[in-house]
């Protein structure tokens, strides 16, 4: 099976809750990992998604090391979204 990773960062100008994560999150710039399989036996390449993750700065009093966790893509949109809603006039 063929797989790809897509990385990507995104940027979080104020403290923010991810769904699933039971702690309030650093404003900062966060990688966001995707791992994608290809479905064989198509005429064109077409992935599916398998995972996403995210790395976190770990709870105190472990700050200094990261952490990934796998999340729900939904949940970064979500965030995104409410970010922007935040900071709207």
């Amino acid at each position: 099976m063929t797989t790809r990773t897509r990385r990507e960062t995104i940027v979080f100008h104020q403290p923010f809750r991810l769904r699933g994560i039971d702690r309030e999150l650093p404003a900062g710039a966060y990688d966001v990992v995707t791992d994608e399989e290809l479905i064989e036996g198509l005429s064109f390449p077409v992935f599916r998604r398998v995972a996403t993750m995210i790395t976190l700065p770990c709870a105190p009093p472990h700050q200094n090391a990261i952490e990934m966790v796998a999340i729900d893509p939904e949940t970064v949109r979500d965030a995104r979204q409410a970010e922007a809603s935040a900071n709207q006039p």
